[in-house]
């Protein structure tokens, strides 16, 4: 494909991404209040293991419509991300060869199902200890906590969406050692390096604290581990032809 072409496939990939934003959007402005509640339970469990106060406050007149608005969105996003990753792998693929291209494309669904999966991690397992661990430092300091409910639902959709993407590392590693980029004598190799590079990208994406990072780290790292024992075991020894 020439440049131009590239250019027009690009556009053509984020005008259908922006429209299942979209569409997702409009979607759950009729759930939004079902998933506000349903985003807000980590936090009240946290509070009542706690004996705190568990409410959510909100500071202006209009604020409860825009985090009506702003749920909407980050819902939206969060629903739309296959389809958005799907829209990125065909992106993809329209540069590989044929068998590489049928490799990017037999790995969207898995992308989707570790995206959501990723998302529902946190938020079932990982949100509630992380709200603990906050609101027991503020019972420490003697401080009361009054968390907005905008700041809220913006952390939560954001660590949802990191972990998100976080768990694409194992199909990550997959395809790059799938179509030679990589090989499985680099990927073990390289070990230590990737460690320390989960540890800064763990601490740059996460709240400064150290439960936060290693909450992100330790399955950042298993499911690079993971992408290794894939790419063994489907690829095998293939040489990479990268640098």
């Amino acid at each position: 494909m020439t440049l131009g072409e590239h250019l027009e496939e690009l556009r053509r990939r984020l005008i259908y991404a922006l429209l299942a934003v979209a569409a997702g959007t409009v979607a759950a402005l009729c759930f939004c209040p079902a998933l506000i509640n349903l985003l807000r339970l980590p936090y009240r469990h946290a509070m009542e293991r706690l004996q705190m106060p568990g409410e959510l406050v909100v500071l202006g007149v209009a604020d409860s419509l825009g985090i009506y608005l702003m749920m909407s969105l980050y819902a939206g996003l969060i629903v739309s991300a296959p389809v958005v990753l799907h829209q990125l792998w065909l992106f993809v693929g329209a540069g590989l060869y044929r068998r590489e291209r049928r490799l990017v494309m037999l790995s969207v669904p898995f992308s989707a199902v570790l995206f959501l999966g990723g998302a529902a991690f946190f938020l079932a397992a990982v949100s509630e200890p992380i709200l603990y661990y906050f609101m027991s430092v503020s019972r420490w300091l003697g401080t009361v906590p009054m968390i907005t409910f905008d700041r809220y639902i913006g952390f939560m959709a954001k660590m949802m969406v990191l972990f998100g993407l976080a768990f694409q590392t194992p199909l990550v590693v997959l395809v790059l050692a799938a179509v030679g980029i990589v090989s499985i004598s680099g990927l073990n190799k390289y070990r230590r390096h990737v460690i320390i590079a989960v540890l800064v990208v763990a601490g740059v994406l996460t709240p400064p604290d150290p439960f936060s990072q290693i909450a992100l780290a330790v399955p950042l790292w298993g499911l690079y581990e993971l992408g290794v024992l894939l790419a063994y075991l489907l690829v095998g020894r293939k040489p990479a032809t990268g640098p």
